[in-house]
């Protein structure tokens, strides 16, 4: 392989558009990388006999350009062989379509109806999408992964791996959740402009993706890179060195679980792990040429500004209005924040939510509409990321993006974990408990994150907390659990007409609320302070009297107030979020 990732030793002039060669056993175009000698690329088991180059210098065809159309079909099944088209003229594929080029210039009789080859059928807007490259980012995998392009062993070779001491397969039958980093190294080429200058690479983006396990929609988790949290300790495996073991901080900045210390991804994956509940199965890190070299690749992406942007810091001028960034200007876009909203990092998450999901969208639409593109943005893609090795190889990152290929734009949403102004430090934040903890577990049950519908049709209405009236008794929770359970509603909601009565007759599996039918107001406001599922709601026959309780039952799957019981199906109150196919997002 050379060094331009052209596919074939000592033969730097071979386009790599012009690799592409039809199947018609697939309907589809393949890309052709195999060297002589060696097998072919998947999925085809056919060699390519004779040198495509010498072929090209034959026609006087060789140089920077190649303007020839795509290979095309002959030869379909069921076609009639005209004028010698049954068989294949010796010199391989190359010399059948100068074969059939030479007849259909020098016999113009033969563009009748019995001997011109029949037009192929317009493809459909889902077929016309060639199939991507599972492995631009992940993000980029839900969108659009899984189909006939495939990965070959030329682009393994861009590709870099850490060992965090897990390997999982590429390929899950449950949900998956794949870590995104990006770091702010100031390493590699063209990062020397940018970050801090004595950054050792820390985590300055880091999105939490879950996928649901019928691949049904995708939840992407921004988490603030200043939020104060605990890191635990991990061990790092380097290629040219022994293990270390490096210990755990406790109330450090989120950032700091990669770098610092000599922190890998693999730190930040077990830091993730212990803020979520979720255990990860991958993770993808790219630095700041990503931006760059990807948005290049697809000819730029569309953002949204709802007023003129003049941040000196990041660089990014823009007026208000839509705009194309790529390149440099892309990289201004995400990393910009002194000029919009309060000029946070929280704000900066909005900014790369919404070119995130524009970037899905182009790589949904037009991305991959010629060979060409298709081919730059495998490279830009393999050579930015550093992956785990349970997706290291090409083949992997296909089989990979393939299991993802079923979610839909429309049903990835983007969302920020919530979090409060740390008052100990203005420059820091910590965590929004009584939001993520339902957030987090809404994610662990493998529920969409759906906005919150207010008025849906036969909601009943809340009553307000001083008309709560309950009395609350232990069937299995903790010891203590009724008495915490009244002070939480007293002191946190405001339930003053709360009431601990004990221990219960009996012990239960579930928490249970029994409620009259003219009660049903307090309770819809009690099961939504408590996260009761509606198995848990018992509605009596009759009426209960002006002061009569409802009765709550801590069963043994309680675990404390403020607890949800069961993971919500709607998105919490509060929580940041926007859906990718959502064009109207604009940075404010």
């Amino acid at each position: 392989m050379d060094a331009q990732g052209r596919g074939r030793a000592g033969d730097d002039n071979v386009d790599p558009a012009d690799q592409w060669v039809f199947d018609p056993n697939t309907g589809n175009y393949e890309l052709r990388l195999d060297p002589a000698g060696q097998a072919p690329a998947r999925p085809s088991d056919r060699k390519a006999p004779g040198s495509r180059r010498a072929a090209r210098q034959q026609r006087g065809e060789v140089g920077d350009t190649d303007t020839r159309p795509l290979p095309t079909q002959r030869g379909r099944r069921g076609e009639r062989p005209e004028d010698g088209a049954g068989e294949r003229p010796a010199g391989g594929r190359a010399a059948a379509r100068r074969a059939a080029g030479r007849t259909a210039t020098a016999s113009p009789a033969a563009a009748g109806p019995a001997g011109r080859r029949k037009r192929k059928p317009k493809a459909s807007g889902k077929k016309k999408a060639l199939y991507w490259t599972s492995g631009v980012l992940g993000f980029v995998l839900v969108a659009v992964g899984g189909g006939a392009f495939y990965l070959y062993q030329q682009l393994n070779g861009n590709i870099s791996k850490v060992d965090v001491g897990v390997e999982n397969d590429a390929v899950s039958d449950g949900p998956v959740n794949l870590l995104i980093i990006g770091t702010d190294a100031r390493s590699g080429k063209g990062n020397s402009g940018y970050g801090d200058a004595g950054s050792v690479g820390h985590a300055d983006t880091t999105i939490l993706m879950h996928i649901s396990k019928d691949r049904s929609n995708a939840t992407a988790l921004s988490i603030p890179r200043d939020l104060i949290t605990d890191i635990p300790n991990c061990t790092t495996r380097p290629e040219d060195g022994p293990k270390k073991d490096i210990p755990g901080e406790h109330g450090v900045r989120f950032n700091t679980s990669l770098g610092q210390e000599g922190r890998d991804p693999g730190c930040t994956w077990r830091t993730v792990e212990k803020l979520t509940g979720l255990k990860i199965d991958h993770f993808m890190m790219a630095d700041f040429n990503a931006v760059k070299e990807l948005t290049d690749a697809v000819d730029g992406v569309e953002v949204c500004a709802a007023k003129d942007i003049d941040d000196p810091k990041s660089h990014l001028r823009l007026k208000a209005g839509r705009h194309v960034v790529k390149g440099e200007q892309a990289l201004a876009f995400v990393r910009t924040r002194h000029a919009i909203g309060y000029g946070s990092d929280l704000d900066r998450i909005k900014m790369q939510q919404q070119f995130l999901s524009s970037l899905i969208r182009k790589l949904k639409s037009d991305a991959f509409s010629s060979p060409g593109k298709l081919y730059d943005v495998s490279q830009a893609a393999t050579k930015a990321l550093t992956v785990d090795t349970g997706i290291g190889t090409a083949n992997k990152l296909l089989d990979f993006g393939t299991d993802l290929k079923k979610v839909d734009i429309d049903k990835v949403t983007f969302a920020t974990v919530p979090v409060l102004d740390n008052p100990n430090d203005p420059a820091t934040v910590i965590l929004d408990q009584a939001k993520a903890d339902p957030l987090f577990a809404m994610v662990r049950a493998d529920h969409a994150l759906a906005k919150h519908k207010k008025g849906k049709k036969g909601a009943v209405k809340k009553a307000p907390p001083e008309l709560v009236r309950v009395d609350v008794t232990n069937g299995g929770g903790p010891i203590g659990s009724a008495q915490e359970t009244v002070d939480w509603l007293q002191n946190t909601k405001a339930a003053k007409l709360s009431t601990n009565a004990g221990n219960a007759p009996a012990k239960l599996a579930a928490t249970r609320l029994e409620y009259a039918p003219n009660q049903a107001d307090q309770a819809a406001t009690l099961a939504d302070w408590m996260g009761l599922p509606k198995s848990a709601l018992k509605k009596s026959s009759q009426d209960a009297g002006a002061r009569e309780p409802m009765k709550l039952v801590l069963g043994k799957d309680f675990k404390a107030p403020g607890t949800p019981i069961d993971a919500p199906t709607e998105t919490p109150d509060g929580v940041q979020n926007v859906n990718a196919d959502d064009k109207n997002v604009c940075a404010k």
